[in-house]
């Protein structure tokens, strides 16, 4: 036999598949890696990650901006496998748990960190430093790297050793430092409590003094900036420009009010500065009362007249009107004062129970001609007189002139501080009886009464025992006059005779500003620490009181004068606020490597010769390949389905979440009262971002335009394109205002159109209902819509702009009650206000299919011919 010895070579991969493995393993190699592009290296350690952070007041400027930075060294530190301890400057509130100094995961740090929020008061750094320190060196902790998030401030006049030089000269211990602050140009503004100056009121800002290498970043260059007053809805009462000039550190505004304007007055803050240091609550103490005084000024000798010494103590915080008390009850009324020598006819003393009974505040005081009546056919004393006076000081007394006490617990007058030097040489007695102790809110220094006070109805007759001049007393020439004359003004507004003890938080505000219920932890206040703005964890800024008094305890009005961080000790980094830049190549490896799997899992069957490679295969492993790319865009795609699917109406995010809020409601309001009354079925409205979502799902578009709000190049060109495709945009200021320039920056970055005033032929005046005027919340002003040109989009003005805040007069609850007041039309303006939008939703959606009716007569007269 001649056997042919065969030769078997073994099977190989082919080199192609070789790659495709090879590349698969790699993938999964790197992976595991965890590659990052841009990776940072800031971190140059090895032990534990010490990050500070001032989360004080003045970090809710840039909160995220300080958020994106701590998550980036916190991710650091997780992909380098370092501990996390994660320490804030702010002090905690009592009651509040406080973190305790740990060191922990990253992952736990992260935790932590999302739950995180600035706090309305001044951080304690030195306390917080000396903490860290004892607490690393009980540990024995290894040295490391800290990172301390600075809010860029300090106090002009911190001792040294609370300074950040020192401070930083200490952590050096823990291994390298590093501090992370705002540029000087971005510092916090701080809004001071306004003074009464007559009618006006006076505003004054700060901004931090710059000093040191931080001048190169002109942090005192011009600002202007706007002050909003508000009232107790939200409603812009006025408007003030402040203007910091050129290397100048404070800034002052004057505005007047009309009275009634006044007294709604509730807030002042500073446009687009998001922290509780740019707002200030006002209370009583800067409202204008109208307070009435009898008789009539004496022009030949006004020194010698007690109204001139009781209008230049009142003029500085109410409104004075003179006249007879059938003059001054022509009007509404706060507090009528009496003047000695000044009691009113008995019709007169008539017609003032009433207005006793509803809360008036009648003031008398004493003087030579109510001593020699002693309240004969007198109705209007709290208490009983005897007759005559008493005389102390002088030549026929042995006794001097007698000073005032301290002012009691239970009077209104309890922590104004009585002056030694005032004297009162003589008084009307009260007769003795069992409530005179209870009556008397003010005594001498020998216990006999010198005011006295009786409740009538809601309102006070009240008793001064000596005169309003200097007849008798000193009293007129002192401070403490005054003090005593406001809280009696104070008094119309439902202020007690408790009102001078402990105060209970009402409202407070969080460190972004925005007034909400008292947090955990504040508790009541006293009227010394009150007067002197004392904020803290157990104190945070707010409304103080009850519901019949509040008082406001503002955060500028006792914070230091600030300045900017200076230089820093050698050897210490300094950098800005930066998040994350890196980016993650792992789930891009893990989706490669998947796609090679599949690859090669295809290959290697049809190889085997157990999978024919036909065209159905083909198919099957594109379609599969394909998935892996277009998984990412299915979560965008149902978005896409479900706003093509649904007409619906669309509002653009500010960032503002009271804004945003309100948009969300008012749309909804709109939309509801659509489906009542017209044909159309819209879905429920949706927020939208310029920036990252498509807009043209959305025939409508309602932007409410804020200060300061800017508009980056990607969501421009997106708005130009959706106004291209035509697309409808209302612009909404909501105050009566152009917001600064704001919509005017809008307009000249969208390139918009010219815009004019509609006009009574304009489809949108009958686009549905007939309408001359499209108020909202607010009356008045034009509405603005493109000039008329080609018949571009069936006519529809891509644009349409006014500051009506249609939206806050639209918006309702879940039961359907409207959320906010219509100014000052009342229901029939907010009837006015939802025509207006059914108007308007008609208009975008159908054209100008009804403009014929505004062309009706010259139609007919064609017809005729």
């Amino acid at each position: 036999l001649r056997l042919v010895a065969e030769r078997e070579s073994p099977a190989r991969i082919p080199p192609w598949l070789l790659v495709l493995r090879l590349l698969l393993a790699a993938s999964l190699v790197a992976a595991v890696m965890q590659p990052l592009i841009n990776a940072e290296t800031r971190l140059f350690g090895s032990g534990p990650l010490y990050v500070i952070v001032d989360d004080d007041w003045a970090s809710a400027q840039r909160w995220p901006a300080r958020l994106e930075a701590m998550r980036g060294l916190i991710d650091h530190a997780g992909r380098s496998g370092r501990s996390v301890a994660l320490v804030r400057t702010a002090p905690t509130p009592k009651g509040v748990t406080a973190q305790s100094m740990q060191l922990m995961a990253a992952a736990d740090a992260r935790s932590m960190l999302e739950r995180m929020q600035p706090r309305p008061w001044r951080a304690d750094r030195r306390a917080t430093i000396q903490r860290l320190l004892e607490w690393a060196a009980n540990g024995n902790h290894r040295p490391g790297d800290v990172v301390w998030l600075s809010s860029g401030l300090e106090a002009v006049d911190a001792p040294k050793t609370d300074t950040m030089d020192a401070l930083t000269r200490r952590l050096r211990r823990l291994g390298s430092v590093r501090v992370m602050s705002e540029p000087a140009g971005r510092l916090s503004v701080i809004l001071r409590p306004p003074e009464n100056a007559g009618k006006a009121m006076v505003l004054r800002a700060e901004r931090p003094a710059v000093t040191g290498d931080a001048l190169t970043a002109r942090g005192l260059a011009a600002l202007g900036l706007a002050v909003r007053a508000l009232d107790d809805e939200g409603q812009v009462l006025t408007r003030v420009p402040l203007v910091f000039a050129d290397g100048e550190t404070k800034a002052e505004a004057k505005f007047e009010l009309p009275t009634e304007l006044r007294n709604r007055l509730v807030r002042l803050e500073v446009a687009g500065i998001a922290h509780v240091g740019a707002v200030v609550l006002v209370d009583e103490r800067w409202r204008r009362r109208p307070v009435g005084l009898l008789g009539s000024a004496s022009v030949d000798q006004p020194l010698l007249d007690a109204r001139h010494y009781l209008r230049q103590a009142l003029s500085p915080f109410t409104e004075i009107r003179l006249g007879s008390v059938a003059q001054l009850m022509q009007r509404p009324l706060a507090v009528m004062v009496m003047p000695d020598g000044e009691l009113p006819a008995p019709v007169e003393q008539a017609a003032l129970k009433p207005w006793l009974d509803k809360g008036g505040i009648l003031v008398r005081f004493a003087g030579p001609n109510l001593a020699r009546d002693a309240g004969t056919m007198d109705q209007l004393l709290p208490v009983r007189i005897r007759r005559g006076n008493r005389v102390i000081g002088g030549a026929l007394s042995w006794r001097k002139p007698e000073t005032l006490a301290p002012f009691a617990e239970s009077s209104p007058f309890h922590g104004i501080v009585v002056p030694e030097d005032v004297r009162v040489r003589r008084q009307v007695l009260a007769e003795p009886s069992l409530d005179l102790a209870d009556k008397t809110w003010a005594r001498l220094s020998d216990g006999t009464p010198l005011v006295t006070a009786e409740r009538r109805g809601q309102g006070w007759l009240v008793l001064v025992h000596t005169t309003a001049d200097g007849t008798w007393t000193d009293l007129s020439f002192s401070g403490v006059y005054v003090n005593m004359l406001r809280r009696l003004v104070d008094l119309s507004q439902g202020v007690t005779g408790g009102a001078g003890g402990l105060a209970a938080p009402v409202a407070n505000l969080d460190a972004f500003g925005r007034l909400g219920d008292p947090p955990g932890g504040a508790t009541a206040i006293s009227p010394v620490d009150l007067a002197a703005g004392k904020v803290g964890p157990a104190n945070p800024p707010g409304f103080y009181g009850d519901t019949r008094l509040r008082r406001a305890l503002n955060l500028g009005a006792g914070l230091p004068a600030m300045a900017a961080l200076g230089d820093l000790p050698s050897g210490v980094a300094r950098s800005g606020y930066s998040g994350s830049s890196a980016l993650d190549l792992r789930p891009w490896l893990l989706a490669f490597a998947a796609m090679l799997f599949l690859v090669d899992t295809f290959f290697s069957l049809h190889m085997r010769g157990l999978l024919r490679f036909g065209r159905g295969v083909a198919v099957m492993l594109l379609a599969s390949l394909s998935w892996l790319g277009a998984a990412s865009a299915l979560a965008q795609d149902a978005d896409a389905l479900s706003n093509s699917l649904e007409t619906r109406l669309a509002y653009v995010l500010t960032g503002n979440s009271r804004i945003d809020e309100i948009s969300r409601a008012g749309l909804t309001g709109l939309t509801t009262i659509l489906w009542r009354r017209t044909a159309a079925e819209l879905g429920k409205p949706r927020g939208v971002d310029p920036e990252t979502d498509e807009l043209a799902f959305f025939p409508l578009l309602y932007w409410p335009v804020i200060a300061n709000a800017g508009i980056g190049p990607e969501a421009t060109e997106r708005v130009r394109a959706y106004l291209r495709s035509g697309g409808t945009i209302l612009f909404d200021t909501r105050d009566q205002t152009d917001d600064g320039g704001s919509m005017r920056e809008l307009a000249r970055r969208l390139a918009l159109p010219a815009l004019v005033p509609v006009d009574a032929g304009h489809v949108l005046t009958r686009s549905f209902y007939l309408l001359r005027e499209f108020p909202g919340r607010w009356a008045g002003g034009a509405l603005w819509v493109e000039k008329a040109g080609e018949r571009v989009n069936d006519g529809v003005s891509p644009v349409i702009a006014g500051s009506h805040d249609w939206a806050a007069a639209w918006a309702m609850d879940e039961a359907q009650r409207p959320l906010f007041a219509v100014v000052p039309g009342g229901e029939r303006q907010r009837e006015m206000a939802f025509r207006f939008g059914i108007n308007l939703v008609m208009y975008t959606l159908t054209g100008n299919y009804k403009a014929d009716q505004v062309h009706m007569p010259a139609i007919i007269r064609r017809l005729g011919q």
